[in-house]
């Protein structure tokens, strides 16, 4: 019988050894799934049993573990899965680690009250939590406690300087459409000498120097460029800024910190994108009228260059308008790459021909029936007919007539009084450098004036980009071998005004 005996033990013995392996095997596989690839157990086909009532939620790998136990996610609420989630646990270790790196530089401390802005899950307020600093909340337009609650980065919902560490990820400063609200109540909801870090996609020196205009009452501290952690935002730029003590409010005076008195200068990040625009046409186009149009292919618009979404406001301002489908309809409408924004126009046009076609746009276009000038004053202005005026007659019905008015220089033909004014003085009142300006000028001659008046004053600063019509003494498509009398500069001139232009650091185009 003993030799029985033996075998039997023998039996036991290799199938408790498999039983245990085959445990050790599915706790295995149970912590690789929940620990590794962040898949729910619910979810996993090889989880045996349910989640517990008293289950709580540990995410594993950077520090300090935040919990988030029953008492705030209970067993049938869906957010269970997304705390254990692949895309919920990848964003917190990024988070953490971010967080991390500037605690150790002295940015972040576990002591500071800490606000997360526009955080639709609450993943940054989570790692916050996970590394110690656990007095964290952040908003977004629909709450998700207990991370998150109801509020909007134009509009927090706390008292003026109540923390101490500000965050905004995801490249939601970005893509807000009132991005100098946003900048507004971070300065206002953050302690002096506090931290404001915000992460954004942009990554060209113009979005830079826009977004440090928008906080105007911060310091840079540093700014780092880093990889991010999925496919919707791959890049990042990390910018940490300090609040002053001292609030200097800029935003108040319709005149530029830039402008001192009447002289400015072009900083450096516009002057570089000069180099970068098309070359200009150096030699006088026999077809001027085919010449400039193809011209307008070549363009290297500023949008299609830089990041323009850290802006106050968007305006298209259209000096010498004519129709609305002239070139606000035709081409700004249909072509200006705006990058999703939206810009107020302004229309300026004399002609009184023209007014009433503005009259169904008054909620996008505001028309200004008067005369671009360099001062305020009564023009009399003279209709000039162009030889071939037949032709231009019949395009003027279709939006781009050509007949424009030009100041009295006889007595005879057909004469109009208009208002004109200061051009320049009304920009400076009208937009700021926080704002993006994009110019259309087209005033038959009077480029010679204006352009002028708008260095002397310091406007021009307030412009980003400018498409100018010069006008000069060209041959004409009426009268083969004869140029036009209608004005007197030549096209060297022309040219030498746009070369001006640019080495001014002013990006104007040929239109």
């Amino acid at each position: 019988m003993e030799p029985a005996t033996g075998k039997s033990s023998l039996f036991r013995n290799i199938l408790a050894r498999a039983l245990i392996f085959g445990v050790l095997i599915m706790v295995f596989r149970f912590a690789y799934v929940v620990s590794i690839t962040g898949e729910s157990c619910t979810l996993s086909s090889f989880c045996f049993f349910s989640l517990p009532q008293n289950l709580n939620f540990i995410v594993p790998g950077a520090g300090v573990s935040a919990i988030v136990g029953n008492d705030a996610v209970s067993r049938s609420d869906p957010r269970r899965d997304l705390y254990t989630s692949k895309e919920w646990i990848r964003a917190v270790h990024f988070y953490s680690s971010v967080f991390q790196d500037l605690i150790s530089e002295g940015l972040l401390s576990p002591h500071s009250k800490s606000l997360c802005v526009e955080t639709p899950l609450g993943q940054e307020v989570f790692a916050l939590k996970e590394i110690g600093v656990e007095n964290s909340i952040g908003i977004f337009k629909k709450a998700a406690k207990p991370l998150v609650v109801k509020g909007e980065g134009h509009q927090i919902p706390f008292d003026d300087n109540s923390f101490d560490f500000i965050f905004s990820g995801g490249a939601r400063l970005d893509a807000s459409a009132r991005p100098a609200d946003f900048a507004s109540e971070i300065a206002r909801t953050l302690k002096p000498e506090g931290f404001v870090v915000v992460h954004v996609k942009a990554n060209d020196t113009y979005s830079f120097n826009s977004l440090l205009d928008l906080f105007s009452s911060f310091n840079l501290v540093k700014t780092i460029d880093m990889a991010g952690f999925d496919s919707l935002m791959p890049y990042i730029r990390e910018i940490v800024l300090r609040k002053d003590t001292v609030i200097r409010n800029h935003g108040g005076g319709k005149i530029p910190d830039g402008i001192s008195g009447n002289k400015c200068s072009v900083p450096g990040h516009k002057r570089e994108l000069v180099q970068k625009a098309e070359p200009l046409i150096e030699e006088e186009p026999l077809k001027p009228w085919i010449t400039l149009k193809r011209n307008i292919n070549n363009v290297k618009y500023l949008p299609s260059m830089v990041d323009i979404s850290f802006k106050n406001r968007y305006v298209y301002v259209d000096v010498g308008a004519r129709s609305y489908g002239s070139s606000i309809g035709s081409w700004f409408r249909k072509q200006y790459p705006k990058q999703n924004k939206t810009f107020h126009v302004y229309a300026i046009e004399a002609d009184k021909t023209f007014h009433q076609q503005y009259e169904s746009k008054k909620k996008t276009v505001t028309l200004l029936p008067y005369a671009a000038w360099v001062k305020n004053e009564t023009l009399r202005f003279e209709i000039n007919r162009d030889p071939g005026q037949e032709e231009v007659d019949e395009l003027k019905d279709k939006g781009r007539g050509m007949g424009r008015i030009q100041p009295v220089k006889s007595s005879g033909g057909e004469v109009d009084e208009i208002q004109g004014f200061d051009f320049a003085e009304w920009l400076k009142s009208t937009v700021t450098e926080s704002d993006f300006v994009v110019m259309k000028m087209d005033v038959e001659g009077t480029e010679f004036d204006l352009i002028p008046r708008l260095f002397k004053t310091g406007a021009i600063c307030l412009i980003d980009e400018i498409f100018l019509e010069c006008h000069y003494n060209r041959w004409q498509r009426c009268c083969p071998g004869q140029r036009s009398a209608k004005y007197e500069k030549t096209y060297g001139q022309c040219l030498q005004l746009f070369t001006s232009l640019r080495e001014s650091g002013v990006l104007v185009h040929q239109w």
